[in-house]
């Protein structure tokens, strides 16, 4: 039996893209459940899988993992590659995938994920712009120090990857550029097939969620 990932809508569950970002890039099989947020049936559906009631959870049989770093770290059991080979390396992608686990509220509020939006406008608040800064920074010092072999933050795909990616689906809708590191970032994750993917897939749901849909 395969393992089973499941998410909300593509549309706009960040954190169920992570894992299964982590997955798709690390050649990992297995089968999706895809549960709509915030229906009156969302709820006992959750419990049905989630011991927190919240995706994404991966499950194995009667073995459970929830929380999309946890599942991450997880799955880099399975597929070591998917943290950095280096220990200083590797300390800093878990640093940065935890400080994205547990931060940057102000960009998550103001310009909520929303993979079917294009060309939308918000007003970034001070709080949202020291996010956008933070995050360029933590890019940058990535890809500065470790990132020389390939595309990705550390040169090859990580974990850390994965917790960004969704990231560029807050900066391309709304139109967050800067010159440098952080537009040749988001060029790598929107060439990104399995991103695409991601993307058409979220194209085809027909829900639609009102607090989503901002910045009309």
């Amino acid at each position: 039996m395969r393992p089973q990932l499941v998410i909300g809508n593509k549309t706009y569950s960040s954190w169920s893209l992570r894992p299964w970002l982590a997955a798709r890039h690390a050649g990992i099989a297995f089968d999706e459940t895809r549960i709509p947020l915030y229906t009156p049936d969302s709820s006992p559906q959750l419990q049905r899988y989630s011991p927190s009631g919240k995706v994404p959870v991966w499950r194995e049989g009667d073995f459970t993992v929830w929380e999309s770093l946890a599942i991450c770290e997880y799955l880099a059991e399975k597929v070591p590659t998917l943290w950095p080979a280096d220990a200083q390396a590797r300390a800093v992608a878990r640093s940065v995938s935890t400080e994205m686990h547990a931060g940057f509220t102000a960009l998550r509020t103001s310009m909520t994920m929303n993979a079917r939006a294009r060309g939308r406008s918000v007003a970034i608040t001070p709080e949202a712009a020291a996010d956008i800064n933070r995050i360029e920074a933590i890019w940058l010092d990535c890809r500065s120090r470790f990132g020389a072999g390939g595309p990705w933050l550390f040169g090859e795909f990580s974990v850390a990857d994965a917790m960004y990616g969704p990231v560029v689906l807050r900066f391309v809708p709304y139109g967050v550029t800067r010159p440098g590191v952080v537009d040749e970032y988001v060029a790598t994750w929107m060439a990104d097939p399995h991103l695409q993917a991601w993307i058409a897939e979220a194209e085809q749901e027909t829900e639609v969620l009102e607090q989503f849909e901002v910045g009309r």
